[in-house]
């Protein structure tokens, strides 16, 4: 019983993680980076850097299950780094975002 309350209590720290984020990025070729990360339990974000010599227009579609999609459009200027966030409805447990970039 000991070793059971043991376990437990050492598993009690693997609840607070965050949520995974996938990002599926079209970027045309784009020197675009980003950095997706959480803000809160219902919160998602993302960071975008553009490193090219181009100004970028983005669209970023965050989606997270059963609840409809919110898109964000960027522009992105050359050498700029631009934010994006959603906030949904329900507590998070896997966001998935699409990130698509073109030159403008």
């Amino acid at each position: 019983m000991r070793k059971i309350c043991c376990v437990l209590l050492v598993m009690l720290p693997l609840t607070a993680w965050a949520y995974p984020i996938e990002v599926e990025k079209h970027l045309n070729g784009l020197s675009i980076d980003y950095t997706a990360f959480d803000t809160d339990t219902d919160i998602g974000a993302i960071q975008v850097n553009n490193y090219g010599k181009t100004d970028a227009l983005c669209t970023v579609v965050f989606r997270n299950g059963p609840e409809s999609p919110r898109t964000r459009k960027l522009e992105v200027a050359a050498g700029k780094s631009k934010n994006a966030s959603a906030k949904f409805t329900r507590s998070i447990i896997r966001l998935r975002l699409e990130l698509t970039c073109t030159a403008k």
